[in-house]
């Protein structure tokens, strides 16, 4: 009787290859630095740096005082220019008062030329009473106000003139019309003022306006005492003088 044979698998032995394992060690190594270096390219991009150059404390300090230099010539332009306006402004103003005073002179002049016009008047007659002048001024207290009037007679005349000058004051309030006099803005005893002169009196008289009343006019009486001298009544509109 034979004995049954058994197969025994072959057992196959095939040498390590130590260089393969380094390999794929070292592809690994480089793969790793190679995305650490492409993303600190990519950083650097993102920052605006120049490429291969890596700033450094000096050339940021550089970068701020150049900044600081080109903003402080800025600030220099800027005041130059503001003080080229302001200046310009300036001008303008000292301009217009100039403009200002010299047509308050023209009319001062043309107002002493018809007030002197007015003394000489060849025209009239010998006896002729006038208002030469008519102002009103604002007084610093509220409500007050200065009249100031130059009664002219023409050259040459014969003696003096004397009378009576009445003053009233035409406006309205909260009632309609009202008529006021010197009796009740200036307390002056019958409401009327003397005059006696040959060629020019000046009066002045300070008055005070009730509250609630707009004037609208002045109108101014003269009234002779003599014979042969013709009364006198003007209106003036309520404008008050700079």
């Amino acid at each position: 009787m034979k004995t049954p044979q058994v197969k025994v698998p072959r057992l196959v032995v095939r040498p390590d290859v130590p260089g393969r394992r380094g390999l794929v060690i070292w592809g690994v190594v480089v793969l790793v630095l190679l995305l650490v270096w492409v993303a600190f390219e990519w950083g650097r991009g993102n920052l605006g740096l120049p490429g291969g150059i890596t700033p450094d404390r000096v050339t940021l300090r550089d970068r701020v005082v150049s900044l600081e230099d080109e903003i402080r010539m800025l600030r220099v332009e800027l005041a130059r220019r503001e003080s080229e306006r302001v200046g310009q402004a300036r001008e303008r103003t000292e301009l217009a008062r100039t403009i200002g005073e010299l047509r308050a002179d023209v009319q001062r002049l043309e107002s002493e030329l018809g007030f002197y016009r007015g003394v000489v008047g060849a025209g009239g007659t010998a006896d002729a009473l006038k208002v030469q002048q008519f102002k009103v001024s604002r007084m610093p207290d509220a409500g007050s106000y200065r009249m100031r009037l130059v009664l002219g007679r023409p050259l040459n005349p014969q003696g003096n003139v004397a009378g009576r000058l009445r003053i009233t004051i035409e406006g309205t309030q909260a009632s309609g019309p009202v008529e006021l006099g010197l009796a009740e803005l200036a307390d002056v005893e019958g409401g009327e003022l003397p005059f006696d002169f040959r060629y020019l009196q000046e009066f002045e008289q300070v008055i005070r306006l009730p509250a609630g009343f707009t004037p609208v006019r002045t109108v101014v009486e003269l009234t002779p005492s003599r014979k042969g001298v013709n009364p006198v009544r003007e209106s003036f509109p309520w404008t008050l003088e700079n």
